[in-house]
């Protein structure tokens, strides 16, 4: 059991009134707040679906699973039309959507990301058999194992070292040769390929906030020596890749399928990815065109997706001013994420001024933010870009979800998944704050549904705070007539 240190007595004082404030805020949606027992932690991550095929091709440990979209759709009667995911991922919404019937856009700004979702689009859209036999003939070939030229990994400054040299040549071997094959989709779906093996041929390990660094790498970061465990062999790792692919096509496996035989495919709905920022695209989208949004942004804890994804990105010839742009552009999750000062012209005057009185008003994450300010200003906070961070996040959704209010039918339900969080032991109740931003942007709150099992909190927050579990919820949200 940690030993609680004694706070501060201004601390003491404000984090009563936080916690006064959060009462009152939750006894308003009480009546909305519903344990779900059909939900738990497995549902809405990425771990139901390392059996779905598509989905488990690639390592996407930020998404939710198939199997929780197709029970929201159910759930909230999506029957037709258009849905929209302006935080899409590895687009798992936007494909179990299409599964299911419906169109579906994506928005997503990592390239890494989006090229999760074309691949998987190229393929479901491409004369299967031929995908098929290409791979065969490529994967029987091996010629990444024969002297040849090589395609010289993109590296930037927080990747370079990463791959055991004979790795990093075959990978070059095989970037190659899959850059010569004649057919331009077969290209990308090898190129995919590889994106997928990157950090089990590496030294690295994703890690939320950063890259992990075996020791072998020479490149260990932290008081703690690292040791990820087996690095796999370039062919090995590769290989199987491969056949994963080719047996899941050829529906060898018994995993769900999200690619049809051709006598469903007419039944699929259409995808559309669109790359870049929804602070940039939900503006410009046709209003009143979509049936249902459902998304899970980025959380309020400091990720930074460009660093874990560092690698995925500089294969795909991101450089350092653009890993820079991204991190910027970005939502703001990352105690990096600067102010974004043309946001006003992009959503114009009325919708921003909206947004900032709703924004103004939110008396529970004001009383967060002074505190906040004051933890920065007594340097007990481990790093004083947080209060920049959630002061941001809280805007800039705030946007998306006033521009997701025009884009939306009437009776179109917006579902989001989203975890609370907690810092210097002040409880931010994203799922109360969200909704209250939801009410003022013309939508109802029909229901948050809550897991039955929060989180717990980081040793530091229980050294300093004592232990407290943080709420995990999932909200429908419904646009008013």
């Amino acid at each position: 059991m940690p030993i609680i240190r004694e706070l501060p007595q201004a601390h003491v004082v404000m984090l009563k009134q936080i916690r006064d404030a959060n009462d009152e805020l939750a006894r308003r949606y009480q009546h909305k707040m519903a344990v779900n027992a059909d939900l738990d932690r497995r549902l809405v991550s990425f771990q139901a679906n390392r059996e779905e095929i598509g989905h488990r091709w690639h390592k996407y440990r930020e998404g939710f699973s198939a199997e929780l979209i197709r029970y929201i759709i159910d759930k909230t009667g999506i029957r037709y039309g258009r849905v929209l995911d302006p935080f899409a991922g590895s687009g798992t919404t936007v494909f179990v959507a299409a599964e299911m019937g419906l169109d579906a856009t994506a928005i997503e700004l990592l390239p890494s990301s989006a090229e999760i979702m074309e691949v998987r689009n190229l393929i479901i859209q491409a004369d299967r058999e031929g995908v098929i036999n290409a791979l065969k003939e490529f994967l029987r070939r091996r010629s990444w194992e024969t002297s040849g030229d090589v395609l010289a990994f993109n590296h930037i400054r927080i990747t370079a070292g990463a791959f055991p040299p004979e790795n990093e040549y075959l990978l070059g071997r095989y970037l190659f040769d899959a850059a010569n094959h004649p057919d331009p989709v077969i290209q990308r779906v090898l190129r995919f390929a590889a994106m997928c093996i990157l950090e089990q041929i590496s030294f690295t390990r994703k890690d939320g906030q950063y890259l992990r660094w075996d020791q072998r790498s020479g490149r260990c970061l932290g008081k703690r020596p690292f040791d990820k465990g087996r690095i796999d062999d370039f062919s090995e790792a590769i290989s199987g890749k491969l056949k994963q692919i080719i047996d899941d096509l050829e529906g060898r496996s018994k995993a769900p399928t999200l690619f049809p035989d051709e006598r469903s495919t007419n039944m699929l709905g259409n995808v559309e990815v669109l790359r870049g920022s929804c602070l940039d695209i939900l503006p410009q989208l046709k209003a009143n065109s979509f049936s249902g949004l459902i998304t899970s942004p980025p959380y309020c804890n400091r990720y930074d997706y460009t660093r874990t994804y560092a690698l995925e990105l500089a294969m795909l010839g991101v450089g350092e001013e653009g890993i820079r742009n991204l991190r910027q552009t970005m939502l703001s999750c990352t105690v990096e994420n600067k102010e974004k000062l043309d946001l006003p012209s992009k959503f114009g005057r009325v919708c921003f001024d909206a947004v900032t009185e709703a924004f103004e008003s939110q008396r529970v994450l004001s009383l967060i933010l002074e505190y906040l300010e004051m933890c920065k200003k007594d340097a007990s906070i481990n790093n004083p870009g947080i209060v920049r961070m959630v002061r941001n996040y809280f805007f800039e959704l705030a946007l998306v979800i006033f521009a997701s209010a025009r884009t939306l039918k009437p009776g179109a339900p917006f579902v989001m998944v989203n975890d609370n969080v907690r810092y210097q032991g002040a409880q931010v109740p994203v799922d109360l704050l969200l909704s209250d931003f939801a009410e003022q942007a013309g939508f109802s709150v029909e229901t948050i549904w809550v897991l039955p099992r929060g989180k717990g909190n980081s040793s530091q927050q229980m050294g300093m705070h004592g232990r407290e579990e943080v709420r995990k919820c999932v909200y429908v949200w419904r646009k008013l007539k």
